[in-house]
């Protein structure tokens, strides 16, 4: 098979890799990609949002399957795009793309289906949010811009003045753009959070092993919220019971959801779930593999992943089980000191041949280019160096390891990254 991957993070990375490891995979491209990803694909110079000129390559290099990395272009559109055309394309349709282009829908369909989640009220005009948070609301809440905010569109606020000074933010300032138009009030929830991913074929899905990011820039959950600084997987927290729950209360009934709206869901949604003394609630949809889980799930799966990625576009997953390795993985994101804020591009990095022919050790790339044959550094998070070992505690300590193999000048990574591992 040709296949081609829309996307340029670690996310990708991990994806390219995986599809790699593929008997079926023949010729792999990826449009844009970036220096590690030309490992195993050709990196083709296009935008993940001109949907017109990926299509256009997809039918002149007779690609059997393109597979959507990144959120915007899934909200955008592209899948509509390609299946136009008649093109097989892994990821969910624009109307089924809402489930993380909205988080207001998304509450909205939870409320109408009796999906477990947090109680919240809906806004689109910041005096009727302020008028809601000054008469009715409890401390903590939770505030949230309604469209793409690349994982950052989420406040939580401790009193009415940070709670004003938030919808300030994102409906007044517009601090997340158009994706501030509408915002959610949230109750706020407490609990460890788990994430769990899976593939959908409209009608079945089959569920991932879990993982939990970390999403602070700063030790001891500390600082700005950013795409996240580390993840491990499997959560000792995500038991048996929770998985039985949350097959019977939110996973199924989801995927029973959006066909029942008309929005049939084919792709991966992840399942952001908070475990609460009252029991697992979701916290989020996405509607893609989540940057940093995708490197922890994905180099811990055995089955090959077209395979699953085809039965989910054919609407054959029932026919289709997931394996995965009884062990534990461990990514930690090596950043530019200052992400997410402000920060140097362009720094020389090296390192790279130290993960050559390791087992069990990856270095997957995010924010790096090649520059006259040397890589440097590209953006906020760089590379996310995962490891595996036994159990949590071994990958941990392979990981960080690991982080001492890739140099570069303004390196910045979390050093307590799986610690919740301890408390388990």
């Amino acid at each position: 098979m040709n296949i081609l991957i829309v996307g340029s993070g670690g996310r990708e990375h991990a994806i390219a890799w995986s599809v790699a490891k593929s008997p079926k995979a023949d010729k792999i491209y990826c449009a844009p990609g970036n220096a590690g990803i030309s490992q195993y694909a050709e990196c083709v110079n296009i935008g993940a949002m001109e949907f017109e000129k990926l299509a256009d390559f997809a039918q002149e290099h007779s690609i059997d399957l393109t597979i959507i990395g990144m959120d915007d272009p899934l909200v955008g559109g592209v899948v509509d795009v390609f299946e136009e055309r008649g093109l097989k394309v892994f990821g969910p349709r624009k109307n089924a793309a809402i489930l993380e282009g909205s988080k207001a829908f998304s509450k909205d369909l939870m409320k109408k289906y009796n999906i477990p989640t947090a109680g919240y009220e809906n806004f689109e005009d910041s005096e009727k949010a302020l008028e809601y948070l000054r008469t009715q609301a409890k401390f903590p809440v939770v505030l949230k811009a309604d469209g793409l905010a690349l994982g950052k569109g989420v406040l939580i606020c401790n009193d009415l003045a940070e709670a004003e000074a938030g919808v300030k933010e994102i409906m007044e300032d517009k601090k997340f753009g158009s994706a501030g138009n509408t915002m959610v009030i949230e109750e706020f929830m407490t609990g460890r959070e788990v994430s769990v991913l899976s593939f959908v074929d409209g009608k079945t899905i089959r569920t991932m092993t879990s993982a939990q990011d970390h999403k602070r820039a700063m030790d001891g959950d500390q600082g700005l919220n950013t795409g996240g600084m580390g993840t491990f997987s499997p959560s000792p927290f995500y038991t048996e019971e929770v998985d039985e729950f949350c097959r019977k209360y939110i996973y199924q009934p989801t995927v029973d959801a959006m066909a029942a709206e008309g929005r049939p869901f084919v792709g991966i949604i992840f399942f952001g779930l908070m475990l609460t003394p009252d029991g697992p609630k979701v916290l989020e949809y996405n509607a893609r593999f989540g940057d940093p889980e995708a490197q922890v799930v994905l180099p811990r799966m055995k089955t090959d992943i077209l395979e699953v990625m085809e039965a989910c576009v054919n609407g054959t997953l029932d026919q289709t089980e997931l394996e995965f390795e009884d062990n534990a993985a461990v990514c930690v994101v090596l950043a530019s000191e200052g992400y997410p804020v402000k920060y140097e591009k362009g720094i020389p990095m090296s390192g790279f041949e130290k993960f050559e022919d390791k087992e069990g050790y990856y270095c997957f790339h995010a924010g790096t280019k090649l520059e006259n044959g040397q890589i440097v550094t590209n953006g906020g998070r760089v590379v996310g160096i995962t490891a595996k070992g036994k159990d949590l505690k071994e990958a941990r300590k392979n990981a960080y390891e690991a982080t001492e193999w890739i140099q570069f000048a303004n390196k910045y990574m979390r050093h307590d990254i799986g610690k919740a591992i301890d408390e388990a």
